[in-house]
C-alpha cells in the first residue's frame, strides 16, 4: 500500500535525513522517502497496517528527532473514482485552509521579527552602557526572549536523546558564553544565528516557489460535457477515455486529449519552455497543462489523468529527489559522522586540554567555535537542493529526469545511440520525388491519388495530401484493396493499380529492365497494366535534428544511428543529419537494436539511449540513460525511460547537457566552499585567531550563502 503524507514544521534538512531513515527502518515499511522542499513524505508500507496507529507511531518518530514535526493526510486529495465531486466546495475549503495556515504563519514571523528586531537595537545600545548587574539581568532577558524557541527544542531533544542538532549545539555554545561573561556575544550570536536561519528559509522557499509554479499547472477541475449538452465541473481524476471536456479562453487544459470542436491557440510555454504560441484544430493532439488563449475548444479525452502530461511532470518532480546520488548519498553518510567528530573534538578541547594547558577560560571559548560550526546543514540541504533546482529547470525546459542519480551519470556520458523514426525523424512521410515513366508527372500523381483516395496507408495520405490536384470520385468504380500490397480500380474507365513491388508481381507487370531497387518507401502507379510512375518517399527530418548532431560532436560525444530501414536510405538520412557512415547501422529489428547497443555500451564510459516507440523499450532500459519522447512516444517507451522530452525536440538533449554542467559545478562549488570555511574557521579557532562571530558565519552564513548557490540554477534564462 502506498502512502502520501503531508510534514509540518520541518525547518531542518539534516533532521528530515535522520527522519527518513527511521521510518524506512520500521519492520513495516518497504520504501520511504522524505522530500524536506515540497514537504511530503511519500511511503510503500504493508497493507493489513492500521493507518491511525501507523500515522501516531512515525508522528512519535518525528517529534523526537525534530520538535513539532508531525505528519497529516490530506483527506481532500483522495479520490473517489466512481463519483463526480461538488468542485466548488473543494476549490473553497482547499483556499480557506490556504488562508488559515498562511494567517498563522504570517502572526508568527510577525512577533518573531519584532522580538529580534527590539533585541537588535537593545544589544547596540548596551554597548554604551557601564558593566552591572543590572545590565546582566536585562541582556539575560533578551537572550531568552530571542532564543527561547532554540532553547526549548534544545531542552525536548535532549530528553528525546536526539541532542546532536543545531538547536542544542547553539544553546551550549551561547550558554556557554553567557557562563564566561560574553553576555553581548551570546545575544549577537542567537540574533545572528535567528537572522541567517530566516533568509535561508526564505532562500529555500523562494526554490521551492520557483519549482511549485510548475505544479500549479496541475488542474482541480474540468468542465465534462454531460449529454445533455452542458457541462458540469468535476475532479480531473474523475475523467474517463472518450469523455468530451469543454476548455474555455484563459483555461489550461486538464488532461491529454484530441481537439473535436473549436480552434485555438495555446501558450505551451510553461509545460515545454517554447514561448512561441501554437495554433491548434479539430484532429489536433493537445497535452494537460497548455494554456487556452483564444476559443473555445472541445477535447476528448485520451488518456486516464494519472497518465496525462502534466500529472506525469508533478509526480516526477515531486518524486525525482528519491533516487539520489552518489555525492547526496556521500554527504548524508558524512554528516553521519562529522557532527559526532567535531562535538567530541570540542569536548576534549574545552574540557581535556585545559587540564594539561592551563587557563580553562581561553580552551572553553575555542571549544564553542567548534560546538557551532558542528552542524552540517550547509552540505545536507544545498547539495539537494542543487539537484532539486537542476530538475526543476529541465521540467521547465519540458525535459522530465525522474531521478538526481541520473543528471550525476550525465557526467560520464560519451556516446548517443538514436532510433531514426519519430526520433530524429517526424514518423510523417512526404513526397520527395515523383518519377514518369512514358507519362507526365501530374498523370502520374493524378492517378496514384485516385488509387489510394480511400486507403488509411501513412504514404497513402501522403499522397492525398500532396498538391491540390482533387480527385472526383465519381470517376472511380471497383475499388478493391490488396493487404500488404496496394489497391486497384477503374478510374475515368481506365483499370489503375497503385502498391509495392507485391502488387506488381500480382497484375504481372515487368519491369526487371529498370533494374528497381525495393523499399518501403516507394509506391509504384500502374495504368491500363503499363507501368507509368514511381513515386519515392521521405520521413521528414525533425528541423533541430541536424543542429543535434553538430553539438554533440563538438562536446566530443559519439552519435550513433540505428533503424529498421534498408541501407540505402538509412545512410542517406543518416549522413543528411550528420551521422558518420560507420556509425549508421541498418535493417535492424529490436533484438538487433539491443544487440548493437550493448556492444557500444562495452566500448564506451556512458551511453545513452534515445527513442520513442514500444519496441525501443528493450533499448531504453539497458542503456546507462534512457530517453523517450514523451510526445508521440508510446507509453511502454516513456515509463521505461529514465528522462522524457514533452515535445519531442532532439535539441533538449543539448540543453540537459548544459544544465548537467552547471550542476556539477555548483554541487563542487558548494562542497569547497562549505567544508573549505568550516575547516578554516576551526583551525584559525585553535590557534586563537577565530572568534564565535566567524563560527557563526561558518555555519548559517555559509549554510545562506550554498543555498542561494544552489537556488540561482532556477533563475537561468539561458543556456
Amino acid at each position: 500500500m502506498e502512502l502520501e503524507l503531508n510534514i509540518k514544521n520541518l525547518n531542518c534538512a539534516h533532521c528530515g535525513h535522520k527522519i527518513e531513515t527511521a521510518i524506512a527502518n520500521l519492520p513495516e515499511v518497504e520504501k520511504c522517502y522524505l522530500n524536506f522542499y515540497v514537504k511530503k513524505i511519500n511511503l510503500t508500507v504493508d497493507k493489513n497496517i492500521n493507518k491511525k496507529d501507523f500515522l501516531k507511531k512515525i508522528n512519535s518518530i518525528a517529534n523526537k528527532i525534530e520538535y513539532g514535526v508531525t505528519f497529516t493526510s490530506n483527506n481532500l486529495h483522495e479520490i473517489d473514482n466512481n463519483k463526480h465531486y461538488n468542485s466548488n466546495s473543494y476549490m473553497h475549503n482547499e483556499t480557506q485552509l490556504h488562508k488559515t495556515h498562511s494567517h498563522g504563519d504570517e502572526k508568527i514571523n510577525y512577533w518573531d521579527n519584532i522580538i529580534l528586531i527590539v533585541a537588535s537595537i537593545s544589544l547596540i545600545l548596551s554597548l554604551f552602557l557601564p558593566s552591572n548587574i543590572y545590565k546582566n539581568l536585562a541582556l539575560i532577558i533578551i537572550y531568552l526572549l530571542v532564543g527561547h524557541d532554540v532553547l526549548r527544542k534544545s531542552v525536548i531533544n535532549l530528553i528525546n536523546k536526539n541532542f546532536l542538532d543545531e538547536n542544542f549545539l547553539m544553546s551550549i555554545a551561547t550558554i556557554g558564553a553567557i557562563g564566561i561573561g560574553e553576555y553581548t556575544e551570546a545575544i549577537g550570536v542567537m540574533i545572528f544565528y535567528k537572522i541567517g536561519e530566516y533568509f535561508q528559509e526564505k532562500a529555500v522557499g523562494n526554490s521551492k516557489k520557483s519549482i511549485e509554479s510548475l505544479l500549479k499547472l496541475k488542474n482541480i477541475s474540468a468542465n465534462l460535457k454531460i449529454l445533455s449538452g452542458e457541462t458540469k465541473e468535476v475532479r480531473p481524476e474523475t475523467l474517463k477515455k472518450g469523455d468530451i471536456i469543454v476548455v474555455k479562453v484563459g483555461e489550461s487544459i486538464p488532461i491529454d486529449g484530441i481537439v473535436v470542436k473549436g480552434s485555438s491557440i495555446l501558450n505551451s510555454a510553461a509545460l515545454t519552455g517554447e514561448s512561441l504560441p501554437v495554433f491548434v484544430e479539430t484532429g489536433a493532439k493537445v497535452l494537460s497543462g497548455n494554456i487556452n488563449l483564444e476559443g473555445i475548444l472541445e477535447i476528448k479525452v485520451l488518456r486516464e489523468y494519472k497518465n496525462s502530461a502534466i500529472s506525469k511532470i508533478v509526480k516526477m518532480v515531486e518524486e525525482s529527489n528519491s533516487k539520489k546520488s552518489e555525492i547526496d548519498k556521500f554527504i548524508t553518510k558524512f554528516a553521519k559522522y562529522y557532527t559526532p567528530v567535531v562535538v567530541i573534538t570540542a569536548i576534549f578541547i574545552g574540557l581535556i586540554l585545559p587540564i594539561f594547558l592551563g587557563n580553562f577560560g581561553l580552551w572553553f571559548k575555542k571549544s564553542l567555535i567548534f560546538l557551532v560550526i558542528s552542524c552540517p546543514c550547509a552540505l545536507v540541504l544545498s547539495v539537494p537542493l542543487t539537484f532539486f533546482s537542476s530538475i526543476g529547470l529541465c521540467s521547465k525546459r519540458g525535459i522530465l529526469v525522474k531521478g538526481a542519480n541520473y543528471l550525476e551519470r550525465l557526467n560520464k556520458i560519451d556516446s548517443i545511440i538514436f532510433d531514426k523514426t519519430g526520433t530524429l525523424t517526424k514518423g510523417t512521410f512526404k513526397i520527395d520525388k515523383i518519377i514518369n515513366i512514358n507519362s507526365s508527372k501530374k498523370e502520374v500523381l493524378e492517378i496514384a491519388k485516385a488509387g489510394e483516395i480511400y486507403s488509411n496507408h501513412p504514404l497513402a495520405k501522403a499522397i492525398i495530401n500532396y498538391d491540390n490536384l482533387k480527385i472526383d470520385e465519381n470517376n472511380i468504380n471497383n475499388y478493391k484493396e490488396f493487404s500488404g500490397k496496394g489497391t486497384s480500380c477503374k478510374y475515368k474507365n481506365n483499370p489503375i493499380a497503385v502498391g509495392n513491388k507485391k502488387l506488381m508481381d500480382l497484375f504481372k507487370i515487368k519491369y526487371d529492365h529498370l533494374n528497381l531497387e525495393e523499399d518501403n518507401s516507394t509506391v509504384y502507379v500502374i495504368k491500363n497494366s503499363i507501368l507509368i510512375g514511381i513515386i519515392k518517399f521521405s520521413d521528414e527530418i525533425k528541423k533541430d535534428a541536424k543542429k543535434t548532431i553538430e553539438s554533440l560532436n563538438l562536446l566530443n560525444i559519439s552519435s550513433y544511428l540505428l533503424t529498421g530501414d534498408n541501407k540505402k536510405i538509412g545512410e542517406k538520412v543518416g549522413t543528411k543529419i550528420g551521422f558518420n557512415k560507420e556509425n549508421i547501422f541498418t535493417n535492424l529489428l529490436p533484438e538487433n537494436k539491443v544487440s548493437i547497443l550493448k556492444k557500444i555500451k562495452n566500448k564506451s564510459k556512458g551511453t545513452i539511449f534515445v527513442g520513442d516507440g514500444i519496441n525501443d523499450a528493450p533499448s531504453l532500459n539497458i542503456s546507462d540513460i534512457g530517453i523517450a519522447m514523451g510526445g508521440i512516444g508510446s507509453d511502454i517507451a516513456v515509463e521505461s525511460a529514465d528522462i522524457v522530452l514533452i515535445n519531442d525536440e532532439p535539441s533538449k538533449i543539448i540543453e540537459l547537457l548544459k544544465i548537467v554542467k552547471i550542476n556539477r559545478k555548483i554541487v563542487n562549488e558548494n562542497i569547497i566552499f562549505s567544508l573549505g570555511i568550516k575547516f578554516i574557521v576551526m583551525f584559525l579557532g585553535i590557534l586563537g585567531l577565530a572568534n564565535i562571530w566567524m563560527a557563526i558565519f561558518a555555519d548559517v552564513g555559509v549554510s545562506l550563502i550554498a543555498v542561494l548557490n544552489a537556488s540561482r540554477i532556477l533563475k537561468i534564462k539561458k543556456l
